[in-house]
């Protein structure tokens, strides 16, 4: 086993559930080391690692490539996901029962994912991406069908200002009856972002309303930026 599970577990999570319940993302301390980022960056061109790739110009998505892994996944990958379902769990328990919302998560993740396959969302949806020079990803949610899980996260594999410039994560959150709001955050290399995959709780005068949110990457403008997305729900 990696150092990884360890640091996901050392994180302050109620300095970040604070922040997710606050912005509807909260970036972790550091979870790789430079070596392990390069090790997965490395597994891009390994083709038999991945069940497809996607040409986002192709889909109008933006600019850029990225690749789902199969469901062999490289160890330091199923074991960053493994530690950190339990730590977003009850974070995505506490938001359902705000928005009066079903919580079907059990508690183990393997279980969870049985229940995606039973309901035909079958294929994995872990990603690694390759951004290049004026590369870039519009904004969207990853939501793969009626299974879905509130919370994901990406985990920078290069180092901003020496490996690329530009590529920012952003978040746009849709506002009631307001004009939505965007942030952009820089991830240091090795550091992870969790966010939401399609909304919050948004306090409101008649208690709590959901926030819809949206996320992508600004344009890339020299280098290569690769990020792993962590998804814990299968796709259709």
């Amino acid at each position: 086993m990696t150092a990884a599970p360890e640091r996901v577990a050392a994180q302050d999570w109620a300095a970040l559930a604070g922040e997710l319940d606050e912005h509807g993302h909260a970036l972790t301390g550091p979870l790789l080391t430079p070596a392990a980022c390069r090790a997965i960056t490395a597994l891009y061109d390994d083709a038999d690692r991945f069940r497809a790739t996607v040409d986002m110009a192709r889909h109008r998505f933006g600019s850029g490539e990225y690749r789902y892994f199969t469901h062999d996944l490289p160890d330091v990958v199923r074991e960053l996901r493994a530690a950190f379902y339990p730590r977003l769990l009850p974070i995505a328990r506490d938001w359902a029962e705000r928005l009066g919302r079903p919580a079907p998560w059990p508690d183990d993740l393997d279980e969870w994912v049985a229940r995606c396959h039973a309901a035909g969302q079958a294929r994995s949806a872990q990603i690694l991406l390759r951004y290049g020079p004026g590369d870039w990803n519009a904004l969207h949610r990853d939501v793969f069908g009626d299974m879905l899980f509130p919370l994901q996260v990406v985990v920078m594999l290069d180092e901003p200002g020496v490996d690329f410039t530009g590529g920012e994560f952003l978040l746009v959150e849709q506002r009631p009856r307001a004009q939505s709001r965007g942030s952009s955050t820089t991830l240091p290399q090795g550091h992870g972002l969790v966010f939401t995959t399609r909304d919050r709780p948004v306090a409101s005068s008649r208690g709590w309303s959901n926030g819809p949110m949206k996320h992508g990457v600004s344009t890339v403008r020299s280098g290569s930026r690769h990020t792993l997305g962590l998804v814990f729900h299968d796709a259709a």
